[in-house]
């Protein structure tokens, strides 16, 4: 990934620092209000961040697996699993909630192939309680990345890296986004 740099989304009500390779999609093709999706120049990885209705789990971890295994669904993964989930607190002073961050792979089978792809979904989540949301962001780091390449385990763990410098950078600065 690229150097970062900050991107406002949802008008100015949340930033955050993004690569500096990343395209805002709606450029491209209708986005629904409740995301904001960028998508990589160079690359076939994409970042979304969605607004979704809190879930039922109250473990912040039972519910960033719950976001993770609607997303296998939604790609109608072959396999899934999570690696590591790990909770980050916010201590910069800022009403933002702390991030619940999740490292998980999923096997799915992309237009119309016979191989399964080797996805990494590398997901934050953002539980702000007091307006019943879930803020959730995404990066899909497929390994596959086609003619044959393959991914190396430096550069997913280089992806997590940056992943992480992402979602530790989230400021919600208006709260009304929400209402």
């Amino acid at each position: 990934m690229s150097n970062l740099a900050q991107r406002e989304l949802f008008g100015g009500a949340i930033t955050a620092d993004f690569p500096t390779d990343l395209i805002d999609a709606s450029q491209l093709r209708q986005i629904p209000d409740t995301q904001e999706v960028l998508l990589s120049t160079v690359s076939d990885d994409s970042i979304v961040l969605e607004i979704l209705q809190r879930v039922p789990p109250v473990d912040f971890t039972e519910a960033a697996k719950f976001h993770f295994s609607s997303i296998a669904q939604d790609n109608e993964a072959i396999s899934s699993s999570v690696e590591e989930v790990l909770t980050v607190p916010n201590d910069r002073g800022d009403l933002t909630p702390s991030v619940v961050i999740l490292y998980g792979r999923q096997g799915v089978q992309k237009f119309n192939r016979t191989h399964v792809d080797d996805v990494r979904v590398l997901l934050a989540l953002y539980r702000v309680e007091d307006k019943s949301v879930d803020l959730v962001l995404t990066l899909n780091f497929p390994m596959n990345v086609g003619n044959g390449v393959v991914r190396s385990e430096d550069q997913y763990h280089e992806a997590k890296r940056a992943f992480q410098a992402i979602a530790t950078s989230l400021r919600i600065i208006d709260f009304s986004l929400f209402a």
